[in-house]
């Protein structure tokens, strides 16, 4: 598993969880850590085609709902893409843009 990264290097998704409140960064880390062992089989999440190759991972925590988009690069590499707190049914546009815009700078480099 790994994770798409600023100019500086520092993951997005490091900063996300930064943001996250102690008992929805541990939820979310447990769900991290049981795709990383069980794949998409883990439990604590739910998996759904968002388009192509683009997918997505919900998961619920405490204070809410977040959502990781990911490409599966390999059939046991999942790349996370961008993240962001659930906040209504459907996904904002400004988020799926911003996934779509890492995914092919992901995809490019391959």
């Amino acid at each position: 598993m790994t994770f798409v990264a600023a100019v500086s290097g520092r993951s997005y998704f490091e900063k996300f969880l930064q943001d996250l409140s102690t008992q929805d960064r541990a939820v979310v880390l447990a769900v991290f850590k049981d795709i990383q062992e069980h794949g998409l089989g883990a439990k604590g999440c739910e998996f759904r085609q968002i388009e192509s190759k683009l997918w997505e991972v919900k998961v619920r925590a405490p204070t809410g709902g977040y959502r990781f988009f990911y490409v599966l690069l390999a059939s046991d590499h999942m790349h996370v893409l961008h993240s962001y707190r659930k906040q209504g049914q459907k996904a904002p546009a400004r988020e799926l843009d911003i996934a779509r815009k890492r995914l092919k700078e992901v995809l490019n480099e391959k």
